[in-house]
């Protein structure tokens, strides 16, 4: 039979306390309740946890054992209560929430930051997904929102428009493709070709935007593709603002291409049209609507 909670702040307030009186004190209780109440407890372990041999009352190894295991057990009872408590007030268990990509995660990151900060309870799932694979996760998970480059209209989902992005065409600064101009389409076929794959496909594929190169990298995200353009592995698309700065030291070149050189896309914020009114929700999807806005 395990020990009771309040038979545990019994023993922690002792120890802390430093005597039966001032635990009762403490705890609002006769010295009496509080010295039967540790009797109990003693009785249901089958030990004792105080050495009463001295002039004041010491910790036993096992009641010093006893003590730390109690502590933690009283921590995670308290978090329990609050996690209930909130729950209760209307924050969501869990979110998850499915993003290309392509877009910026910075600010997604900042906003899971400030949940932290507010102490809300809700835990979010967040997945990176690239192309039609938003979607598919989304869908798949039945999940709580997107944040999507390729939307599929579904009378069930409403989707919320967001800032436009856009993609650039790059190179590092001394690629065979960096130095030329009106770079004709079968220039680009000759060179190493990289792009991030759509996960939303079974087979490997860069979607739309690929070139149709010789040799095609398909890699597994931004982040790698972008240590493989400055690496000189190749040539390939990139979001604007992860290149940014990459682009102004003149590391990286935006290719002069008869193909454009840049794409624009328009990234929309999609939920399901009767979604619950859960507060997390409701305030994430108002900053997401902020932040991209």
């Amino acid at each position: 039979m395990a020990p009771d909670l309040e038979a545990l702040r019994v023993l922690i307030a002792i120890v802390d306390s430093g005597s039966f009186a001032a635990a009762a004190r403490y705890l609002h209780k006769t010295q009496s309740a509080v010295s039967y109440q540790l009797a109990k407890l003693e009785q249901q372990l089958g030990c004792e946890l105080f050495d009463r041999s001295g002039y004041r009352a010491a910790l036993t190894p096992v009641g010093e054992r006893l003590t730390e295991e109690a502590r933690k057990l009283l921590r995670q009872a308290e978090s329990v209560s609050q996690l209930v408590h909130r729950i209760s007030a209307g924050w969501e268990p869990q979110l998850k929430l499915i993003t290309d990509g392509m877009l910026p995660i910075a600010p997604l990151l900042g906003l899971l930051k400030q949940m932290g900060a507010r102490d809300i309870p809700t835990r979010v799932l967040l997945r990176v997904e690239f192309l039609s694979g938003v979607q598919r996760r989304f869908t798949a998970e039945d999940a709580d929102m997107m944040l999507t480059l390729e939307y599929k209209p579904d009378s069930a989902l409403t989707a919320i428009p967001l800032k436009p992005v856009e993609a650039v065409l790059v190179a590092v600064n001394d690629h065979p493709l960096a130095q030329q101009s009106d770079i004709s389409l079968a220039q680009l076929q000759q060179q190493t070709e990289l792009t991030v794959a759509d996960s939303g496909c079974d087979d490997a594929s860069g979607g739309s935007q690929t070139f149709g190169s010789e040799r095609i990298y398909y890699l597994s995200d931004f982040n790698a593709k972008y240590q493989a353009l400055r690496m000189g592995a190749g040539y390939g698309w990139m979001p604007l603002a992860l290149v940014a700065d990459d682009l102004e030291s003149g590391l990286l070149v935006e290719l002069d291409s008869v193909q454009d050189s840049r794409i624009t896309y328009r990234p929309q914020l999609v939920f399901p049209a009767l979604a619950g009114e859960g507060r997390a929700a409701c305030w994430l999807r108002h900053e997401l609507s902020e932040i991209f806005a």
